[in-house]
């Protein structure tokens, strides 16, 4: 699933092909904003807000979110795309690029001025220019749930998702299911903070330090295997604020006591 720093790299990518440049082509393939026509319109820029992608052109944005399967995708002009047509939800074309966006779960276009409407309940964002720990800390420690349901909550914090919180937690020795209001949540959100800015600019997202497949995670997806530390199996199970939003946790017994 994208999280945070992998939605920056998508924003980086698209801005470095597209801004500056007059759109040619502008399609969206979702009913909402299916009328949109932005051609003719100068690209601004694409940046990133948490899991968010917002690309300025003209007076308007085009929003989008990339869920689960969400991608966006840059080609040359006329050359051939990577996935299926029927899977595109919008097409951003300039003379020098195509952008197009494959199974997004969410794309609108609205008034630049209007961006607050879908970004402005997030919470601080560690890849942002404005980035607050002080803010995100004392957001997480307010929170009154789990402190890893409190981590994948954009409200309290911009970006981390599953795979981060997972991760994370085991770095600072924290058991999934231990209230927030009980951990030192400033150590965590600073050590998060280092983990997706490190990640940032990686080609392929590493925990460990450790690019070599199946080496780049301490806990994640490791439910079963020997601790990477300590040695003992690592367990599993689902977390989450309601059964709809259940994620799945692991944690080492013995290292996040």
């Amino acid at each position: 699933m994208p999280e945070g720093d992998t939605v920056f790299r998508a924003a980086r990518r698209l801005d470095e092909a597209l801004a500056g440049h007059e759109v040619t082509r502008f399609e969206i393939r979702v009913p909402r904003s299916a009328v949109a026509d932005l051609r003719g319109e100068v690209v601004h820029g694409v940046v990133p807000r948490g899991k968010h992608l917002l690309m300025r052109i003209g007076d308007q944005t085009l929003h989008s979110h990339l869920k689960m399967e969400g991608r966006w995708h840059v080609y040359r002009p006329g050359q051939r795309w990577r996935a299926p047509a029927y899977q595109a939800r919008a097409i951003v074309g300039t003379k020098p690029a195509d952008a197009v966006g494959f199974e997004l779960a969410m794309v609108e276009v609205l008034p630049t001025a209007e961006e607050a409407r879908v970004v402005g309940h997030l919470g601080p964002d560690p890849l942002a220019a404005d980035w607050d720990p002080s803010d995100a800390a004392a957001r997480v420690a307010a929170d009154q749930r789990a402190i890893h349901v409190a981590l994948l909550d954009q409200r309290n914090v911009a970006g981390f998702g599953n795979e981060y919180a997972n991760e994370l937690l085991f770095v600072r020795g924290i058991r999934p299911t231990a209230l927030a209001a009980e951990v030192d949540v400033a150590g965590l959100i600073e050590t998060g903070a280092r983990m997706i800015q490190a990640n940032r600019d990686r080609q392929g997202r590493t925990f460990t330090g450790d690019n070599r497949p199946g080496q780049q995670t301490w806990v994640y997806r490791r439910e079963g295997k020997p601790c990477r530390r300590c040695g003992t199996l690592i367990r599993g199970s689902e977390l989450g604020s309601r059964a709809t939003s259940e994620r799945i946790i692991f944690w080492c017994p013995v290292c996040q006591p």
